[in-house]
């Protein structure tokens, strides 16, 4: 095994670990920041003129962005879920037309639109972030 494959193995390794610990506030911020790294990978893929690479890191943004949007609760989120789901759906399309037009000025927009989410995430206070056993009652 080459030393590449063993830091790609031990990367996944530790991700793995931090998704298994993870509370439901911090799996979403880990999926938030892994869209971010993907459209910063996509960027410099379009640089370097390696458009499958590209294609592959903004289909894996798209599929991140879908697994938020479907977990949106638009019943308890009301007008907040409504609004993130159109953002969300937004996204998608400049993604879309990143992949299609090689368009690096929709990826910029796309990480800078989801840069202010994940930073409205985090700055969520701990306090008031979901805990699991408290939803459950426990």
């Amino acid at each position: 095994m080459s030393p590449h494959s063993y830091a790609a193995q031990y990367r996944n390794t530790g991700l793995s670990s931090a998704v298994m610990d993870a509370d439901p506030h911090r799996l979403v911020a880990l999926l938030l920041a892994g869209a971010c790294d993907r459209i910063r990978l996509a960027e410099v893929c379009v640089a370097r003129g390696d458009l499958a690479r590209k294609g592959k890191a903004i289909g894996e943004v798209c599929a991140i962005i879908g697994h938020l949007n479907g977990s949106l609760d638009h019943e308890a989120g009301g007008e907040i879920a409504s609004s993130l789901s159109a953002l969300y759906d937004y996204l998608q399309a400049r993604l879309i037309e990143a992949n299609l037009n090689n368009d690096e000025s929709a990826l910029r927009e796309a990480l800078d639109l989801l840069g202010e989410i994940e930073s409205a995430w985090n700055a969520i206070p701990v306090e008031q972030r979901q805990q699991p056993a408290v939803a459950a009652g426990a």
